[in-house]
């Protein structure tokens, strides 16, 4: 049974900041985000929480980002890489450290060069731009050392790719729940689920 997609994207999502006026100059005065929202709250919850700001900021589509400054609130670790959430020693691998990040999208590469100019006109230049399968993106950590993403699709998904990325997922499930999953026992199940599979797709095709 396919369940009904009734969700209509993010509302928000929330992170917390340590430097209140780098986030606003970077997301409002370089970027062009409104503040569109904000929500003062004191005496709030257990008596050990601290008084805080939780402000937003319209990213399109009705979607925001947000943030959490919590008054007289000490930074939380002491490493040196990751962001104000989470730091990571030296022995974490830098792949993992930049796998979490926001990507946010844009309609086209004029966009997308556009943002590029903003972010490289500021103390927040793009690290990375980078073609993937099918969108182009650029990278760079905002104030709180938050990994943000703009990427612009190339061209558009086809059915083939969204019947292969369902593949791949029930692929990946059936290798994970065994011992030692690795990435080539996930391509050997997944081409035993294309066999599997063809007859009823060539009976769909045919219907």
């Amino acid at each position: 049974m396919t369940l009904e997609h009734k969700v209509r994207g993010v509302d928000h999502a929330a992170f917390p900041t340590f430097d209140p006026a780098g986030t606003v100059r970077f997301y409002r005065d370089v970027l062009g985000f409104p503040v569109v929202h904000s929500i003062c709250a004191a005496g709030w919850g257990p008596e050990d929480h601290p008084d805080f700001i939780h402000f937003f900021f319209d990213i399109g589509n009705d979607d925001r980002i947000a943030f959490f400054y919590y008054f007289g609130l000490d930074r939380q670790h002491g490493h040196e890489r990751g962001d104000v959430y989470a730091g990571f020693g030296p022995e974490v691998p830098e792949f993992f450290v930049r796998s979490r990040h926001l990507a946010i999208h844009v309609d086209d590469q004029d966009d997308l060069l556009e943002y590029r100019r903003r972010l490289d006109d500021s103390q927040w230049p793009v690290e990375m731009q980078i073609q993937h399968e099918t969108i182009e993106s650029i990278y760079t950590h905002d104030p709180n050392g938050y990994m943000v993403e703009f990427t612009r699709a190339m061209r558009p998904v086809t059915p083939q790719e969204d019947l292969d990325a369902n593949l791949t997922i029930d692929a990946l499930l059936d290798v994970v729940a065994e011992p030692e999953p690795t990435f080539g026992k996930l391509l050997a199940r997944k081409a035993e689920l294309i066999v599997e599979r063809a007859a009823d797709w060539e009976l769909e095709q045919s219907r």
